[in-house]
């Protein structure tokens, strides 16, 4: 994950349109994953350009995908509604906007060596964690901690500094860090790793909040409201496809990412493949009673630097 986001000042974006063609540059939020399947999946199906669309997937500068979204370098891209909580709290927000999530529930959690016997959030009391040194993070680890009656003043935390969670648990560089299920949990189990894990919606409701999403600039999402329902529409074909055949769209991710591990990808992308949509009624579907339950927690907790619109981050305008 990338660190503390910068703030630009709004910018004012322009779709760039050649011969009916809108090009979109999408930034992703990491290196690509099993996360973004389905956005390689609708570019080599060709869902894109059957939608208009002449996309471009760009990886995230060292400032994050949030960043180059709000300031209009990409028009779309991957983020999470805690990052944009941070945004929000700011002096200075983003100008961006959640507009579809990826995945419906929140499969994020607490991943550490067995041996250490990190089964719930008091047991990271003494401990050293790996942080991406974000606001909402760091208070919601100090927050559980708390809750399950830890002290989160013992806890030491340290730069997240690795690509690979398990290569890190490994090398003991750290106790304990914030991983995704679908990827770094799947990782441990390809490359045999005892590992524990507990995950955070399984603690509380209020912690199955959205991530990742896609999110949109403001200024080119006002200027260009059909691309934005376009792309989402192509979006979530590519997803389904995903659900529906997860094998062939691993390979289609290892075949425009090549360089990622094939065992890797591929017991990810059939974890997923009942995640993408889960139980809501399709692809997509931003759950308002569930985004301002995390953010009236956030609220609540005092966690934020300044409070905010528990509704405020999302819309479902674009999502047909």
């Amino acid at each position: 994950m990338n660190s503390l986001l910068l703030r630009p000042t709004a910018t004012r974006v322009v779709a760039q349109n050649t011969g009916g063609t809108t090009e979109i540059t999408f930034a992703l939020d990491y290196t690509p994953n099993t996360n973004h399947t389905g956005i390689y999946v609708a570019q080599e199906k060709g869902y894109f350009d059957q939608a208009g669309l002449k996309v471009t997937i760009q990886q995230p500068p060292a400032d994050g995908a949030d960043a180059l979204i709000g300031a209009g370098g990409a028009q779309m891209g991957v983020t999470y509604q805690d990052y944009i909580a941070n945004s929000l709290s700011s002096s200075n927000p983003l100008p961006y906007t959640a507009v579809a999530a990826i995945i419906q529930h929140n499969l994020s959690g607490i991943m550490s060596r067995e041996e250490d016997h990190i089964v719930r959030p008091r047991d990271l009391n003494n401990r050293t964690y790996a942080t991406w040194n974000l606001p909402v993070e760091q208070a919601t680890i100090r927050s559980v901690m708390e809750s399950d009656g830890g002290d989160p003043s013992t806890l030491k935390m340290v730069p997240y500094e690795v690509d690979d969670e398990v290569s890190g648990l490994k090398a003991k560089m750290f106790d304990a860090v914030w991983v995704y299920e679908q990827w770094a949990v799947q990782n441990a189990r390809v490359q045999n790793f005892a590992y524990n894990y507990f995950a955070f919606a399984a603690i509380d409701q209020n912690f199955d909040f959205y991530t990742p999403v896609i999110a949109v600039n403001d200024g080119f999402a006002k200027e260009n409201p059909d691309a934005v329902k376009a792309f989402l529409s192509a979006a979530r074909k590519g997803y389904e496809f995903c659900v529906s055949n997860p094998d062939e769209a691993a390979e289609i991710l290892l075949k425009a990412v090549p360089e990622l591990d094939a065992d890797l990808v591929k017991a990810s992308q059939k974890f997923l493949a009942a995640k993408y949509i889960d139980d809501a009624e399709k692809w997509g579907v931003i759950d308002s009673a569930r985004w301002q339950r995390f953010y009236t927690w956030l609220n609540n907790q005092q966690l934020l630097e300044n409070k905010i619109d528990p509704s405020a981050g999302f819309t479902s305008e674009y999502l047909g």
